[in-house]
């Protein structure tokens, strides 16, 4: 049976907040009506790590958070209180650090690896340098000044040989050691010696895909590398002829360049990723490597631990981390679903505005951003976002086309971050058209651009095209077909033609094992570029209203009305009753708080205009020349405004950030210092003006109420909406924080515990209004839904009912209200500074009495005046009373 949550709490599990910490706040979360604590990754992962998900071995639980023991009581701890676990998972990528032994393997035997073939590594780079060879982009300078600085030295203990650079170090490949260790062997005198040295140099260099040679070499390497531990180990003479051996290779510049040269790696300059990375990464991050999971027995190993849990009941389900990365998401999630088929599985793909979950995944639904862009737009006043639309554009002479300013940035991220990515699917398309007459004289430089623009013309993140299959699905067609329909507009200089064969090929019209393989790595790659080019670039460019640029997001769609905000509920109630809602995750550009606030800016576009002409001009001279730029400048303001109060370390921390991923003044992979300490500069002197801090405290205190009536108006939906809600931790209360690391610090849970018991002794609505700035009527709205939903689960479920309702008289557009299976009411306001009072407005509720649960008060179904449900407390959960 499966085992579906009905609500979860997001917890961030590192060495600073343990399994025995999440342990300890446990009780606390069920007292408030959690069912799941919902855990970031914590399988064993790169040491320090705060988020988890730098796996380095998926057969192990993170010792830092506690271990097994730890986890174990942890789990124990949750039984104890009836809860339930969601666990977040990475089949996506690993980490590439020294403490991952599938790799560390793969560097020292390269194709010849018993885990070769979990990475999806290019062994077969067209540059006869990089064959059968891993770039690893580390050094601080080119290879060669590096080298003859003497920063890559060889080493020698009695466990192993190895390379270092700095802090990093590398293994050696066992046939390599051939010449040293004979060099030692003649010192020494040693024949034994001299045989481990021939030994190595006869092993064999089969292919990854020989599973027996592969598995007899390493049997015959282990083999020699104990004898070669047991000799040193017993004669010191012979270690000390090996560090002679070892020392005189260090000393010989032209010598250590010959040895490196044999290793299955080249330690490379760090620039040189932008172009010949031979492996799939996770986006950009060089140190997180793409894993061949759709292969069987690499899902096995490293979904063993994790199916025995939930296949134990440890776990109830799982969310599955980047999907749209994997080479076929489908298969995944089926084979997934094969192996746990009771468990409840989300995954974090991203949907566009007008996009659909496939409804052939066997999984619940999503990780909750759609939900979540949603509420954003819902809450936006249409006329008054296009006002500040044009004042962004009048203040900072910066385009105003959202599409476009994508496009643009997708692009660049492709030539700057992801060109290694491009050469890979070049290499591929021109070993294609060289299988044809017609099309063998494109040439690679023609190819790159037709990829690159194709890739930036897609509207969504990925398409789901199986080689193999009849066809592709209608769905993936049309996004292929618009999307080059788009590139040949946009790049009238290439051939037309050439354009229509990629397209063929991506829609498996043209068929072959290349066409296919490429097909499939184009899928893979369309959604870095996206995540890169839009969520992390776009989103801090384009900023007339930042609280609209969230993941997933597309601002240039709008508001959102009534009837479509209704029509969307209504088709997830039908097609994915059991999908996450959240407002808020540790990914999230804003806290759902300040994305509340913000939207209130659309209702007061006056106000806006005026204010930051005012501040503008009253902050001209802490400037430095021309910095900050204008752009810059617009979003520190919003930014101070939807987070106020914040300290100068905060917003400065989170300034730096921003304007790197901007990629405009500055970067991460070419920081502009002056532009920066310009910066720094600029906000230290603003905040620590009084006629400013005065400006943005009165600013604040005119739009925080309405932004905490938004705030609390969307908890609500997302507590009786079709689908399971999520707390992102600590967002009981009021959250004012930013993109991570600013929203992954530490919660108060004792200040939660002590206002939870309030709660729960009693307390009267006016009682809890006044601890407004506190933030007690969001923990209260929060304990209420979740117990009515802990005591009535089937109000909420698959077999529930999703019923909009309108309100009727002058003020009716200002309403969001449902009804949930006929015996819950949701109703919340928007737009509340524009509300003025809610006049004659009415709702029409079935027959009976109902109970607010908010405030206990209680009315006879029928026309009832808003102005009546909402006097006590600003939203209504009402409950239809049987009795």
């Amino acid at each position: 049976m499966r085992r579906v949550p009905y609500s979860t709490y997001r917890l961030q599990l590192h060495k600073d907040f343990t399994f025995e910490n999440a342990a300890a706040v446990a009780d606390y979360l069920q007292r408030l009506g959690v069912s799941h604590v919902y855990s970031s990754p914590y399988l064993q992962a790169a040491p320090g790590s705060m988020h988890g998900y730098n796996v380095v071995d998926p057969e192990r639980v993170n010792e830092e958070l506690g271990g097994e023991a730890g986890h174990q009581r942890f789990c124990e701890r949750l039984s104890e209180l009836g809860l339930g676990q969601i666990l977040d998972i990475v089949p996506n990528h690993m980490a590439t650090r020294r403490q991952n032994r599938y790799w560390w393997d793969v560097l020292e035997n390269g194709p010849s690896s018993r885990y070769a073939t979990w990475f999806d590594i290019d062994w077969n780079m067209p540059e006869v340098r990089l064959h059968n060879k891993i770039l690893i982009p580390v050094l601080g300078d080119q290879y060669g000044r590096v080298l003859t600085q003497n920063q890559i030295r060889i080493e020698h203990d009695t466990e192993c040989f190895r390379a270092r650079y700095m802090e990093n170090y590398y293994p050696i490949a066992p046939r390599s050691l051939a010449l040293p260790l004979t060099k030692a062997a003649q010192y020494a005198d040693n024949a034994t010696l001299n045989f481990i040295a021939d030994s190595l140099s006869r092993l064999p260099v089969p292919d990854a895909y020989d599973a027996e040679m592969v598995l007899s070499r390493h049997r015959d390497k282990t083999v020699i590398y104990e004898l070669l531990h047991q000799l040193c180990s017993e004669q010191p003479a012979v270690t000390a002829a090996i560090d002679r051996a070892i020392a005189e290779l260090n000393a010989d510049h032209d010598a250590l360049d010959a040895f490196l040269d044999l290793q299955y790696y080249r330690l490379a300059y760090w620039r040189t990723a932008d172009q010949d990375l031979g492996y799939r990464r996770f986006f950009d991050v060089n140190t997180l490597i793409g894993l061949r999971v759709e292969r069987a027995h690499v899902f096995r190993a490293t979904h063993e631990l994790v199916l025995q849990w939930l296949d134990q009941g440890v776990l109830d389900g799982v969310r599955i981390d980047h999907p749209d990365g994997l080479r076929d998401p489908k298969q995944y999630f089926e084979r997934l679903r094969e192996n746990a088929p009771d468990a409840w599985m989300v995954a974090e793909k991203i949907l566009g505005p007008e996009e659909e979950l496939r409804k052939d995944w066997p999984i619940e639904g999503t990780t909750g951003y759609d939900f979540l862009n949603l509420c954003n737009r819902l809450l936006v006043y249409e006329e008054g976002l296009s006002d500040i639309t044009n004042a962004y554009a009048a203040f900072t002479h910066e385009p105003v086309d959202f599409d476009d300013i994508a496009h643009e940035k997708k692009m660049n991220v492709e030539h700057e971050l992801l060109g290694s990515d491009v050469n890979r699917l070049a290499n591929l398309f021109v070993g294609i058209c060289e299988g044809n007459r017609d099309r063998r004289d494109y040439t690679r430089a023609e190819i790159r651009r037709a990829l690159r623009e194709v890739a930036a013309c897609f509207s969504v993140y990925r398409t789901y095209v199986v080689p193999g299959k009849d066809e592709a699905e209608r769905e993936d067609q049309n996004l292929i077909d618009q999307a080059i329909h788009d590139a040949k507009d946009n790049r009238p200089d290439l051939d037309p033609a050439l354009f229509d064969f990629m397209g063929d090929v991506l829609a498996w019209r043209a068929r072959g094992e290349m066409e296919g393989e490429f097909l499939q790595r184009f899928q893979q790659f369309t959604s870095p570029v996206m995540a890169k080019g839009v969520e992390d670039t776009t989103l801090y460019c384009f900023n007339p209203m930042i609280g609209l640029n969230e993941v997933g997001s597309s601002p240039e769609a709008g508001a959102l009305s009534l009837e479509a905000f209704h029509d969307r509920l209504a088709r997830v109630q039908s097609s994915h009753p059991h999908t996450l809602n959240t407002l808020a995750t540790h990914d999230t550009k804003r806290s759902d708080d300040v994305r509340a606030r913000l939207a209130v800016l659309t209702e007061a576009p006056a106000l806006w205009k005026s204010s930051l002409r005012k501040w503008s001009r009253a902050n001209a001279p802490f400037k430095t020349g021309i910095y900050p730029d204008r752009n810059t400048e617009y979003f520190l303001y919003q930014t101070l405004i939807g987070a106020w109060p914040i300290s100068v370390e905060r917003v400065s921390a989170y300034m730096e950030k921003a304007t790197r991923e901007a990629k405009q003044q500055t970067s991460w992979m070419a920081q502009n210092k002056e532009f920066e300490d310009a910066l720094r500069h600029f906000i230290e002197q603003i905040l620590s003006s009084q006629e400013f801090l005065a400006e943005i405290e009165g600013f604040v205190s005119r739009i925080q109420m309405p932004g905490r009536i938004n705030s609390l108006a969307q908890t609500l939906l997302k507590l009786t909406a079709p689908g399971v809600p999520d707390t992102y931790q600590g967002g009981e209360l009021w959250d004012l924080h930013l993109v991570d690391p600013d929203n992954r610090g530490a919660v108060d849970y004792d200040a939660r515990r002590s206002m939870l018991s309030s709660l729960e002794q009693g307390m009267s609505p006016e009682e809890i209004l006044q601890n407004f700035d506190a933030g007690l009527p969001k923990l209260w709205l929060i304990y209420k839904a979740l117990h009515l939903r802990r005591e009535h689960p089937e109000w909420f479920g698959a077999n529930a009912d999703y019923t909009p309702l309108y309100g009727r008289g002058p003020r009716k557009d200002h309403l969001i209200a449902y009804l949930r299976s006929g015996k819950v009411a949701a109703l919340a306001p928007r737009w509340s500074l524009r509300l003025g009072g809610w006049s004659a407005t009415s709702v029409e509720l079935p027959k009976g009495r109902w109970r607010n649960a908010l405030t206990g008060d209680s009315v006879q179904g029928g026309s009832i005046r808003l102005e009546t449900l909402l006097e006590r407390f600003p939203v209504a959960l009402l409950i239809h009373d049987t009795e």
